[in-house]
């Protein structure tokens, strides 16, 4: 049987993005000083006006304008900004349902985490590639006074008989110096940024794959000049791509007592596990849980009938290797570090240095 199926990602240009990206500049700001942090302050972006809203409980001392001003700054907008700050202390409601005698999850939600055997990064090729295009771009772009940092990819896979076979399109946007002629940009792109990806992915054939770049015509209006944005909106893109299921809530801006986060990671970590230790060829891990309890209400997990071993004896091997208790989870992957910055562009899954990309050698 044939199949194609498509990802997408956004270069940290993209409006929704660059929110992302400041909201997780400000968490790494509140951990680096206070480990303890509860921060949920987001924002939101439209030509040159930055809301930033939200809430914080922590003794860190945040530039919260700085942080912003830096970020948009490294992406590349050149224009003054006018922002609007409202911040409120995190809800006592909240924090007496959190800070128990045993940390509490922050909030209810479901959150789940996939692995597949594909290829060596447990993720499906179709999101993997699209993040790659991207981190090309990102790294061309800042090389040339071209092209800017406003860009989106998808990419297609084919696969026959449930296995990935090849890559059938590859559809780029890239915002660009104004004037620039369409042919010049499929040149360069092509080039400098597919090319490179393809000879990464060999092992997927491509030698017929439809190459779509700049279908739209003139992309010089870029960001938020050119589209509004705020946290929270690129969830598939920061997971698996439309493959694996995702949970009630996103990531960015939210400190690990948050589950959205956490149990998310978590999850990730064991789907991984599972598949790298030879026990499924895929495997989707989901949780529930309730504010102010601190295990989750509900858990499951679903191998796609490629188990190499029976229900039962999964659900016995993950009891027996794991712990869903919210301050496990937090402990084993060590979140109260200021790392969050990195994960919000390019994907939080398939990348090296984090935590919960780790593989744990299960006792079988």
């Amino acid at each position: 049987m044939r199949k194609i199926v498509t990802s997408e990602s956004v270069n940290c240009g993209h409006p929704d993005k660059t929110c992302d990206i400041i909201a997780d500049s400000f968490l790494d700001c509140a951990l680096s000083q206070d480990r303890d942090s509860q921060m949920a302050v987001e924002c939101a972006i439209k030509d040159n006006l930055l809301m930033i809203y939200g809430e914080a409980t922590t003794k860190a001392n945040i530039d919260y304008e700085g942080i912003a001003k830096k970020v948009l700054g490294d992406i590349g907008y050149d224009c003054k900004f006018d922002i609007i700050k409202k911040i409120s202390i995190q809800s006592p409601n909240i924090a007496n349902a959190v800070k128990q005698e045993e940390l509490c999850a922050n909030d209810q939600g479901i959150m789940f985490g996939y692995a597949t055997n594909e290829n060596k990064y447990y993720m499906p090729y179709s999101v993997l590639i699209a993040h790659r295009l991207m981190k090309q771009y990102d790294d061309f772009r800042r090389k040339s006074d071209m092209f800017f940092a406003d860009a989106k990819s998808q990419v297609s896979i084919c696969y026959e008989d449930e296995k990935p076979v090849s890559i059938d399109t590859i559809v780029i946007s890239v915002s660009h110096k104004k004037g620039l002629g369409h042919d010049r940009i499929v040149s360069e792109i092509k080039s400098n940024v597919i090319e490179p990806i393809l000879k990464e992915f060999c092992e997927l054939k491509s030698d017929d794959v439809k190459l779509i770049i700049n279908p739209s015509g003139e992309f010089y209006i870029w960001g938020s000049f050119s589209d509004s944005g705020c946290v929270g909106r690129k969830i598939v893109v920061d997971t698996y791509g439309g493959v694996g299921r995702v949970g009630g809530g996103c990531f960015s801006s939210k400190n690990a007592t948050k589950v959205d986060r956490s149990g998310a990671y978590y999850c990730r970590y064991v789907a991984k596990s599972i598949v790298a230790n030879n026990l499924a060829d895929k495997c989707e891990v989901g949780l529930g849980f309730a504010i102010g309890l601190k295990e989750p209400v509900s858990f499951e997990i679903n191998t796609f009938g490629t188990s190499k071993v029976s229900q039962e004896k999964l659900l016995e091997i993950v009891k027996n290797n794991f712990d869903f208790s919210v301050s496990s989870m937090i402990d084993e992957l060590d979140l109260l570090r200021p790392i969050y910055a990195k994960t919000a562009c390019y994907g939080h899954f398939g990348r090296d240095g984090f935590s919960w990309e780790k593989v744990k050698k299960l006792k079988i």
